[in-house]
């Protein structure tokens, strides 16, 4: 992002703001953006830290010294002293005590230019892929597609490791704006508001005795017994169950399904497209279902699979496809085969979106089976 930023303009402004956090005054948040724009011009990396109110070991930690000279920052901005990665438990306490340090919010300000500098003095490997990766990118509907063989090379590590606990010039605004981590269930139990039992019940949940938990279902009706103090959360392709102090410890269960080369570790059952979307049903050796809507005016890519044969059943709306040489126009309650190795597309020339159920067969039902003839929406 810095370095498309500064082929417009080299001293744009980057805000760099996780996407799943809460910040409930969001007044309070404007001024800090505020305070940390001014300290940013000059070319310091702004961190924004969170006034601690609890001993938290799952957060890192940003140490200054408020009676320090401010070196030239405006008011509300401080020179970092040190990086304290996440403590544990009497760390924490010490820290809290202690006074001066701030949890890390994940949250920057900085010159496009500036952090560029610095992935030039610490990681220029890790920059280098970036620029080959910004050069050989493609724009694809409102989505500019990096190159994918070059952003493959790209070392890993965060943005904390890499530059901002060894740059040359770091801030930090403290700042009390509500803020909160949505990084695991217990958070969103925080949140979340909780009946007399302090539970956080979500979907078609049927609780007896159960105390202090969050139990999220998406899909069907999830029981609970007898239980305290537990995360129980199921979605339409798995179940997680865990004491709610161990629910953070879910990352353990990610990279094991990673390991495993799992689809439920990367992929959720329901997969937007631009002219619409699709969502696993059922699937075994063999054979796959799905439900697939057509937005009003949508039309898929006419392709062709090498490996497995479509049946469409039009629950409702108006379907259009395109089989071979054919066309033909199906409604509510008609259905069509389409035989494997016959080229053929769908689409809704309707007003409504169309509503289908679409049973894969063949040998082969990877998403990669696919030949592509052309495409409405210019994907690359």
């Amino acid at each position: 992002a810095a370095l498309v930023a500064a082929g417009v303009d080299p001293e744009t402004c980057l805000l760099l703001a996780p996407s799943d956090h809460v910040v409930r005054d969001t007044g309070a948040f404007h001024r800090t953006v505020g305070i940390a724009r001014e300290a940013a011009l000059d070319g310091t990396l702004v961190t924004f830290g969170i006034t601690s109110d609890r001993p938290e070991t799952g957060y890192g930690y940003r140490r200054f010294d408020k009676a320090a000279t401010t070196g030239g920052l405006p008011d509300g901005a401080y020179r970092v002293e040190r990086f304290i990665e996440k403590p544990d438990a009497a760390a924490a306490a010490a820290l809290l005590a202690a006074g001066g340090a701030l949890w890390n919010s994940g949250m920057f300000l900085f010159r496009a230019d500036a952090l560029i500098e610095e992935f030039e003095r610490l990681a220029p490997a890790m920059l280098d892929a970036c620029r080959r990766a910004v050069a050989g990118a493609t724009q694809d509907l409102d989505f500019l597609r990096l190159d994918g063989v070059a952003f493959g090379e790209c070392p890993a590590g965060s943005i904390d490791y890499t530059v901002m606990e060894k740059a040359s010039r770091v801030a930090v605004v403290p700042v009390d704006m509500g803020w909160n981590d949505i990084g695991s269930w217990q958070a969103l139990w925080q949140e979340n508001e909780k009946d007399s039992d302090g539970n956080v019940l979500i979907g078609d949940v049927l609780a007896h005795d159960v105390k202090r938990s969050y139990v999220r279902a998406e899909r069907r009706l999830v029981a609970v017994l007898g239980l305290a103090d537990v995360v129980v959360v199921t979605t339409d392709d798995a179940v997680f169950a865990a004491p709610m102090d161990r629910a953070p410890d879910v990352r353990a269960i990610v990279d094991r399904l990673n390991r495993a080369g799992r689809a439920e570790a990367t992929a959720l059952s329901k997969v937007y497209r631009p002219w619409g979307y699709y969502q696993s049903v059922d699937a075994d050796d063999r054979f796959q279902v799905k439900r697939i809507v057509v937005k009003p005016g949508g039309r898929l890519l006419l392709q062709m699979h090498r490996h497995r044969a479509e049946h469409w059943v039009v629950v409702s709306g108006t379907a259009e496809v395109t089989r071979g040489e054919e066309t033909l126009m199906l409604t509510e309650n008609e259905s069509i085969y389409v035989p494997l190795g016959t080229t053929h597309r769908l689409a809704n020339p309707g007003k409504i979106p169309l509503h289908l159920i679409g049973v894969q067969t063949g040998s082969y039902l990877g998403e990669d089976d696919i030949v592509r003839f052309d495409d409405t929406y210019g994907r690359t």
